[in-house]
């Protein structure tokens, strides 16, 4: 017992308000407490007891319940007998010292004499308080076994007076704190959770196949599904149990009181009404529902009556008003609107509900005169018995009987709210079926039905089931989402219409860069030496550097130098000096750089000094400059590591301080890593919860301290499918530890080998394997036991002010937000992926909207884009989510009611997100965020635009020729390159020629490259033998003349040909001798290969060069062109 955690405020407030009432009682209807001298309780050992008042009091002020434990409230101090383990857990009350708060002691269990001692004392106990003859005590209760027997012998033979307190105990902690409707509000939820996931899909399955299924199976059903997580919402199983054995009843046999059972009979297709509640922390709920299967016209207005007078209790529930008045309200609304009902109504509206699931002395009955306070819950429910259906085809569908009930918490005004808020209208739990001989009917009368008809009937082969809220009907789930969408979309716009409005023109503010000052004053100049000499001189105090300026000493401060150099030149060192001016930073915002952006500005100053020692000297000249480079380089680096201190630190917003908790009985939880790392070096350390806030302490000593109000989310992740275990914060303002900013704060320990050595011989027989995977499943098992227990703790002990949130992994679905792909996992109120870091967090309260990118079907990844409501925000985006997943995803999303849309191409979010922003009212006048959806039209405008952007450029007819011809140029030139490689291909003269062969062809055509190129020097042109290639040369010489004539971009294109071309053999001014030198140099080529006096590598580094300068050529010719 020592591991459990005593909520000491709660127990100290719980205690105040039992004395006070005893010492002034202020409940008019029972005065049970005011001539009482002690009041005493005693708790056994006996499973069979679920509820009982002396538990409920136990558990409503120490939070656990403790088995043989005895407990006297004397009038000056607090008893406790109870065994060893038990009272190292009360040593957390013993030491609270509040006024109103009497002293508590504690008794240990003495086995050697059947604790007859203690006995004694507790007697004495009582007799000394007050008048020691009135005891109060709970009258009901009796637990079995030896501790008990023995103190009640104790106690008759003591001989008090015995009062019950049931009713006023019962009274006193029917208002509830935050930390009970809490506890209720989760219980409510399991509750509809079954219900609404289990029991009714099962019943649907049941009418659908048509099968027989006893009541008690479904009951059973329903008992076994609290023990899953599917259906707990994330709550620890082993905090849940059902309030009572669920109630499943059909066939004409309806008992419509809590203590009923479900019986053996098979549910019957007609009237089924269904109960159950479940326990969470020992605080109950409650949710009642009738099924009504094929109801006639009469049965569905009875129905719709008695939701009308459930709702009519729900007003009258208010506070200061008596139950009994409550009830008298409802009964002559019922006598007004249907008289003939009034004897088929339930004998009550429901009782008060908490610690125990019924409170028999709070109820909305005709003689309850208690008053209702605000925060009390009820189980308030309503049913009519005893009615009959003429209509029914079968014995049993005669009789039949409706019941509604749910938990409702009393507020300030009515009505009271609805804590399980499943639906109940007709057309909810209406099942209308048909068989196969009314097809051919139901054919004729659809056309006759109206659409919004809420009890539609269809026709199908077999007899089928059709509920309302599965909708199964012709709409699929598409057609649903898109339905569902089509709403969120309607109320997208609206909604962020008025948050803008309501936000203003709230624009960002510049940042204006401080204006560093060197010297306020003349008198803080320092007198050094070095200044008066009009050296150099650097001033660390200041961070200024004083340079001598035409004779004068000028200050700069250290903030203005840019960077500096230093370079040896022979007999003289030169130091550089470059100072930041407006323009040194291109391409950056330079709005608040500068205070004076006009004034003129220095832009570098150089210094040369010798380096040559003169005679006398102790140094040479460029010490100086040497010196200062030095200082210079030290104060930069200080300077600018203060400075980006200095940045991070602009925006933080100030926590409050940590608040310690002395008490060692705090969450902690020991040997965790943290993320990011403190220092460079992994280190573990311990988290502990205080006050006000966590602490955590590396075992090197640095503390990080996290604040509970300044927690977003917290997150649980259990090492499921994991190799780490975390705890995750989510911070709403960012905290700095080891030098920088963060937001996300990790705690995780390893809870397996991270890495496996491949080289160690596995066996799967292996001892040492096996036991090392039980030790393996253990560990994992005794650590997701101490993190939960961690997460419990701490939730009780900060009322629900941190709530940790842990990821349904079976929703999760593959994506990459940074560079990696990760799995990404849904809960309640984020989506995350925590594993890896940096994590990925994403509060779904702050989303907009989602957007789907590169939805086509040839691809097989779809891109999501988050548009957050704070459109200053930088969107959030996460790629490469595989095609598959998109339904999962779109499914997840509406359930969450977040409205999505998809396209096909990648949007640019920045400039999207500048127009919204500079212009909010303008955006949503011309339709806000409908132009992502596909079906508005966008897209066709968008394709249409950019079609205009394509149709922009229309090239005239002398470009079109110029494109054209410089095409047909290079096929050419290309065609005849083939015929060269054809040629070469064909060529058996140079097979199996020797080294001597080969040097003296190539020689030779060496040869006649140098008379070839003095042929050009002459101006002399050979077109003879190659008639095909001289043709080509001279069309193109004319078209290039005229090109030049018309426009600048084919003389730029027939020079870069030029430049490339004539690189080789000379220089050449005229654009048309160098056309007529490069097609004389490929005539040539032609006339040396077919002579076969060629080499062929030499041949293909010509044909290699000409390519290149080809290429060369055609990318000058576009650079001129742009």
């Amino acid at each position: 017992m020592s591991s459990f955690v005593l909520d000491k405020e709660s127990f100290v407030r719980r205690i105040k308000r039992l004395y006070t009432e005893w010492k002034a009682p202020s409940t008019g209807h029972d005065d049970a407490l005011s001539n009482l001298d002690c009041i005493m309780s005693v708790v056994g050992v006996d499973e069979d007891v679920i509820y009982s008042k002396s538990m409920a009091l136990q558990l409503w002020l120490l939070g656990y319940e403790l088995t043989d434990t005895i407990s006297v409230f004397a009038s000056d101090a607090i008893y406790f007998l109870t065994s060893k383990k038990k009272i190292e857990f009360l040593k957390q009350a013993q030491n609270i010292s509040e006024e109103g708060v009497p002293e508590i002691k504690l008794l240990v269990r003495d086995r050697t004499d059947k604790d007859q001692a203690n006995f004694e004392k507790l007697i004495k106990t009582i007799q000394n308080s007050k008048k020691g003859k009135r005891l109060g005590v709970f009258t009901k209760d009796a637990f079995p076994g030896e501790f008990s027997e023995a103190w009640k012998k104790m106690l008759s033979a003591a001989k008090f007076e015995h009062v019950d307190i049931s009713t006023i105990i019962a009274y006193l902690m029917c208002p509830k704190d935050e930390a009970e409707i809490n506890n209720i509000r989760k219980a409510s939820l399991v509750s509809m959770e079954i219900f609404n996931k289990y029991l009714k899909d099962e019943i649907m399955d049941i009418i659908d196949s048509d099968r027989k299924v006893k009541h008690t199976k479904l009951s059973d059903g329903c008992e076994a599904a609290i023990g899953e997580k599917k259906y707990t919402s994330g709550l620890d199983p082993r905090l849940l149990d059902m309030a009572y054995p669920p109630i499943i009843q059909s066939g004409g046999a309806y008992s419509l009181k809590f203590s009923a059972a479900a019986d053996k009979n098979h549910l019957h297709f007609g009237v089924i009404v269904c109960s159950l509640g479940a326990r969470y922390k020992s605080y109950c709920s409650n949710i009642s529902r009738t099924f009504l299967v094929n109801p006639t016209e009469a049965m569905q207005e009875n129905y719709t009556f008695l939701v009308n007078v459930q709702e009519e209790i729900l007003k009258l529930l208010i506070p200061n008003s008596k139950l009994c008045e409550v009830y008298e309200k409802t009964l002559a609304y019922v006598k007004k609107e249907k008289p003939n009902m009034v004897d088929n109504l339930t004998k009550s509206f429901g009782f008060a509900m908490g610690l125990e699931f019924r409170e028999n002395s709070i109820v909305i009955g005709p003689k309850c005169q208690a008053l209702i306070k605000k925060n009390m819950v009820f189980n308030l429910h309503v049913g009519i018995s005893n009615l009959t259906n003429p209509d029914a085809a079968d014995k049993e569908g005669k009789t039949y009987a409706l019941f509604i009930g749910d938990t409702v918490l009393v507020g300030d005004t009515a009505p009271a709210s609805v804590m399980t808020p499943s639906k109940k209208k007709i057309k909810n739990v209406g099942i209308f079926i048909k068989d196969d001989d009314d097809e051919e009917e139901d054919v004729d009368d659809k056309k006759a039905t109206k659409p919004d008809q809420s009890t539609e009937i269809l026709g199908r082969s077999k007899r089928n089931a059709v509920l309302d809220s599965k909708l199964r009907n012709e709409i699929n789930t598409e057609e649903k989402r898109k339905e569902h969408q089509r709403e969120l979309a309607q109320q997208l716009n609206e909604r962020a219409r008025e948050r803008l409005a309501k936000q203003g023109n709230s624009k960002e503010v510049e940042k204006v860069r401080k204006n560093t000052v060197s010297y306020k004053s003349m008198s803080q100049i320092p007198r050094e030496p070095e200044v008066k000499e009009l050296k150099l001189y650097v001033d660390k105090k200041y961070e200024t550097v004083i340079m001598p300026v035409f004779g004068i000493q000028v200050p700069f401060h250290i903030s203005t130098i840019k960077n500096i150099s230093q370079s040896v030149e022979g007999e003289y060192t030169y130091l550089r000096i470059n100072f930041f001016h407006p323009g040194a930073t291109m391409g950056r915002n330079e709005g608040g750089l500068y205070p004076q952006p006009e004034a003129t500005f220095v832009k570098e100053v150089t210094y040369r000094s010798s380096n040559i020692k003169e005679h006398g000297e102790v140094a040479a000249p460029s010490a100086n400059l040497n010196n200062a480079f030095r200082l210079i380089k030290e104060v930069q680096k200080r300077f600018k590591t203060r400075e980006a201190e200095e940045r991070e630190k602009e925006d933080l917003v100030k926590q409050d301080t940590l608040i310690l908790s002395q008490n060692k009985g705090n969450p902690k939880l020991k040997d965790l890593y943290i993320r990011p790392n403190i220092v460079t070096k992994r280190m573990t350390g311990s988290l502990e919860a205080h006050t006000n806030g966590f602490r955590y302490i590396s075992v090197r000593g640095d503390k990080v301290d996290i604040l509970y109000n300044n927690i977003k989310s917290a997150f649980f992740q259990p090492c499921d499918g994991e190799m780490i275990i975390l705890l995750h914060f989510h911070l709403k303002y960012a905290i700095m530890f080891g030098k920088k900013k963060h937001v996300d704060v990790q705690f995780y320990t390893e809870v397996g080998e991270i890495t496996t050595d491949l080289g160690k011989h596995q066996h799967m027989h292996d001892r040492d394997d096996l036991a090392a995977e039980q030790a393996e499943r253990e560990l994992r098992h005794k650590l997701k036991t101490a993190f939960k227990s961690f997460c419990e703790k701490v939730e009780a002990m900060t009322k629900a002010q941190v709530e940790f949130d842990t990821p349904f992994r079976e929703l999760g679905f593959p994506g990459a937000p940074f560079r990696s792909t990760v799995t990404l996992q849904p809960t309640s109120g984020s989506l995350v992926n925590l594993t890896e870091w940096p994590p990925f967090v994403i509060t779904l309260d702050d989303v907009e909207l989602v957007h789907f990118e590169r939805v086509q079907f040839h691809l097989r990844n779809f891109d999501m884009i988050f548009v957050f409501k704070e459109y200053n925000k930088k969107v959030a985006m996460v790629n490469a989510i595989p095609m598959n997943m998109l339904d999962h995803v779109k499914e997840w999303l509406n359930s969450c009611d977040i409205r999505y849309s998809e396209g096909v191409q990648s949007l640019n979010w920045q400039k999207i997100m500048k127009t919204i922003t500079d212009d909010p009212d303008g955006f949503f006048e011309q339709g806000g965020w409908t132009f992502l959806d596909p079906e508005s039209g966008s897209e066709a405008d968008n394709e249409s635009a950019e079609s205009e952007e394509d149709e922009a450029y229309n090239p005239t007819d002398a470009e079109s020729d110029d494109e054209t011809d410089e095409d047909d140029s290079e096929y050419s030139e290309a065609s005849e390159d083939e015929s060269d490689d054809s040629d070469e291909l064909g060529s058996d003269e140079e097979s199996g020629k020797d080294w001597s062969d080969l040097e003296r062809e190539a020689a030779e055509e060496d040869r006649n490259n140098d008379y070839a190129t003095d042929d050009k020097r002459n101006g002399k042109f050979e077109s003879k033998k190659h008639g095909k290639s001289s043709k080509h040369s001279r069309r193109e010489r004319e078209e290039q003349r005229s090109s030049h004539s018309k426009k600048h971009k084919s003389n730029s294109s027939s020079s870069s040909h030029l430049k490339s071309s004539s690189s080789k053999h000379g220089s050449s001014s005229s654009p048309s001798k160098s056309s007529k030198d490069k097609y004389h140099n490929r005539d040539k080529h032609h006339s040396s290969s077919s002579s076969g006096h060629k080499s062929s590598g030499k041949d293909k580094d010509r044909k290699r060069s000409r390519e290149d300068s080809r290429d060369n050529g055609h990318s000058k010719s576009k650079k001129s062109r742009h």
